[in-house]
């Protein structure tokens, strides 16, 4: 069975994914875990996952056509407008 490790590194901090043991149950994985990803004391504290038990999120609706990967961005004039004509509130400016 497959287990992921996340690790955070300092009280505080966000925990990041480190990485994945594989264990049979999970006392083997907490042990495995504690020794790849916090023996050297480079982990103030650790949680392990069972792959299994990760959901995975993919459908992301965007109504608006946001982009916040693009340098120029969106225009939220624009994307107000159009929703103000769908609505049928649309104001002559």
């Amino acid at each position: 069975m497959i287990w992921e490790v996340f690790r955070q590194e300092r009280k505080g901090q966000p925990f990041q994914h480190a990485g994945s043991v594989a264990a049979p149950e999970a006392e083997f994985a907490r042990a495995y875990a504690h020794e790849q990803y916090g023996r050297r004391g480079e982990s103030a504290a650790l949680w392990v996952v069972a792959r299994d038990a990760i959901l995975d999120v993919e459908d992301f609706v965007d109504e608006l056509g946001r982009n916040y990967h693009r340098v120029d961005g969106y225009s939220l004039k624009e994307k107000l407008k159009e929703a103000r004509e769908r609505a049928g509130t649309a104001v002559d400016r």
